[in-house]
């Protein structure tokens, strides 16, 4: 089920986020029960504090994508659109979406554990956003900043947070000691 393109529209952050994903991960640990390694909360809806988007990023690990007309299905059956034309973008991953009243609330990011680059970059980027309040705010005035900017362009408002994402992730795995910057 498709709707209109996304807006950028962020919001406060609401804590019935956390619910939600708990809910989400809970419906997906059990549907993929075959093949499922880990699940964890991602991106902005994930920190406490932060500004973001109103969509549950998820992001699931599966022993091997071999299986992959099943692992879709599965993840289909409870509500999500399998988007895979997003796969020349990124074959080692698989994209679904869910929709509520016509608007994304959920996304899911399904790769495989050995992937460790994508699956690190993202819990990384979470857990210092999580723990360091300066760059959380930095982080926050960038994406009102690029929100305002590029509110009918979801890619610009992605491309403009990159060098920002980048930096916080050499910051946290101590490669650069000066502090991110928007």
């Amino acid at each position: 089920m498709t709707a209109e393109p996304d807006l950028v529209v962020l919001v406060d952050h609401d804590p019935s986020w956390a619910g939600a994903y708990e809910v989400a991960a809970e419906e997906l640990a059990a549907a993929l029960q075959p093949w499922v390694v880990a699940i964890e909360h991602i991106g902005s809806t994930a920190v406490p504090g932060l500004a973001a988007k109103p969509v549950i990023d998820i992001q699931v690990a599966v022993r091997s994508l071999d299986d992959g007309e099943a692992i879709v299905d599965a993840v289909r059956s409870l509500a999500n659109e399998y988007v895979p034309e997003l796969e020349a973008e990124l074959p080692e991953r698989r994209y679904f979406r869910r929709w509520s009243d016509g608007r994304r609330t959920h996304q899911v990011h399904l790769v495989e554990r050995i992937n460790r680059t994508w699956w690190d970059r993202h819990v990384v980027f979470r857990d210092w956003l999580r723990t360091h309040p300066a760059d959380r705010e930095r982080y926050a005035a960038l994406k009102r900043r690029l929100a305002q900017e590029h509110p009918h362009d979801l890619g610009a408002y992605t491309d403009g947070k990159t060098g920002f994402v980048q930096a916080v992730e050499r910051q946290a795995r101590g490669a650069d000691t000066r502090p991110a910057s928007p």
